[in-house]
C-alpha cells in the first residue's frame, strides 16, 4: 500500500536487496577491508556487533563474491551444539558423511581441510556465526581443531561472528589460547547521523521516487531511535512510510517517525 502512495517500485528496505545494491557505510566499508586481508593472509578473525548491525550482510556479501574456483565457503549458525554435533556439522559442510566416533571427526574434518588447501588449492572460509551462544566446550574445541602442523600453518579461514557477550567469554582465562589465535578483531558500529540519512534517502532513489519523503528532522528521529543499525533503521522506515500512507501524508516528518515507532513498538 505505501510503496503505491509514495510511487515506490519495490520496498526500498527489503532485507533482501542484492549485495551489489548495498549501502556503502564506513562501517561496512572496515569490515571488507579486514575480511579481505583474512582471504588474503588466513587465519582467525572476530567479527562483533550488536543484533541488526550488518554483520551478516557484510557476510553474506563475501560468500557471494568469493572465487569459487579459489574458496569454498561453509556458514554454520551456532546455537547450542554439543561438541560432537558441533564436528559432524563441520564435516557435513565440508562435503564429508560424517564419522561416528569425536576422534575419527577431528581427523576427518582436519583431513578434509588439508586435502582442500594443499592438494586441491583452495581454501576454506568457515564462517560460525551466533559464536556467543556457543558453549566454553566448543570454543576450547575449536582451538584444537584448528591447530595445523603443531601451529605454524593456517590452510583456512576462520571467522567467528557475534554479539558483544563474546568478549567476555574470551576474556576468560580458559580461553587465552584461542583468544592469542585471533589475528583480527572488528566491532561493528553502525551508522552515523549522516550515514543513516543518507542511507534512507539513497534506498528511497533507488526505489524510484524522486521526492523528498524524509523531513531532515525525520531522518534525525530515524537515527536516534534506531542507533545506526541497518535492521532498526529499515524497520523505522517501512513503519513510518505505512503510518503517514494510512494518514495521506506525502512527507515524513518527525512526529510521523515516533507515533509509528510508538504505535508498532519497533
Amino acid at each position: 500500500m505505501y510503496r503505491q502512495h509514495f510511487g515506490l517500485k519495490f520496498n526500498p528496505f527489503d532485507k533482501e536487496i542484492s549485495t551489489d545494491k548495498l549501502y556503502a557505510s564506513q562501517d561496512m566499508k572496515e569490515l571488507d577491508s579486514r575480511l579481505k586481508y583474512m582471504l588474503d593472509n588466513r587465519g582467525i578473525c572476530l567479527i562483533v556487533g550488536e543484533p541488526g548491525c550488518g554483520k551478516s550482510i557484510g557476510l553474506r556479501k563475501l560468500t557471494e563474491n568469493l572465487n569459487r574456483s579459489l574458496y569454498k565457503h561453509c556458514y554454520l549458525a551456532l546455537t547450542t551444539l554439543t561438541v560432537k554435533e558441533f564436528y559432524q556439522a563441520m564435516a557435513s559442510l565440508l562435503g564429508e558423511t560424517p564419522a561416528y566416533k569425536k576422534f575419527s571427526l577431528f581427523n576427518q574434518i582436519q583431513n578434509c581441510i588439508e586435502n582442500l588447501y594443499y592438494e586441491q588449492r583452495i581454501t576454506p572460509v568457515i564462517i560460525i556465526d551466533e559464536i556467543h551462544m556457543a558453549p566454553m566446550s566448543i570454543l576450547d574445541d575449536i582451538r584444537l581443531l584448528f591447530n595445523f602442523k603443531i601451529d605454524s600453518a593456517n590452510p583456512f579461514v576462520l571467522i567467528l561472528a557475534g554479539q558483544p557477550q563474546i568478549r567476555n567469554r574470551l576474556a576468560l582465562n580458559t580461553c587465552y589460547p584461542l583468544r592469542q589465535r585471533i589475528s583480527i578483531r572488528y566491532s561493528m558500529q553502525g551508522l552515523s547521523m549522516e550515514e543513516t540519512a543518507d542511507y534512507c534517502l539513497s534506498r528511497i532513489k533507488i526505489a524510484g521516487c524522486i521526492n523528498e519523503v524524509f523531513s531532515p528532522s525525520a531522518l534525525n528521529a530515524i537515527h536516534t531511535i534506531s542507533g545506526g543499525f541497518p535492521r532498526n533503521i529499515n524497520n523505522i522506515a517501512v513503519s513510518s512510510l505505512m503510518y503517514a500512507t494510512v494518514r495521506k501524508m506525502l512527507t515524513v516528518d518527525e512526529e510521523v517517525v515516533y507515533q509509528a515507532n510508538i504505535e508498532t513498538g519497533v
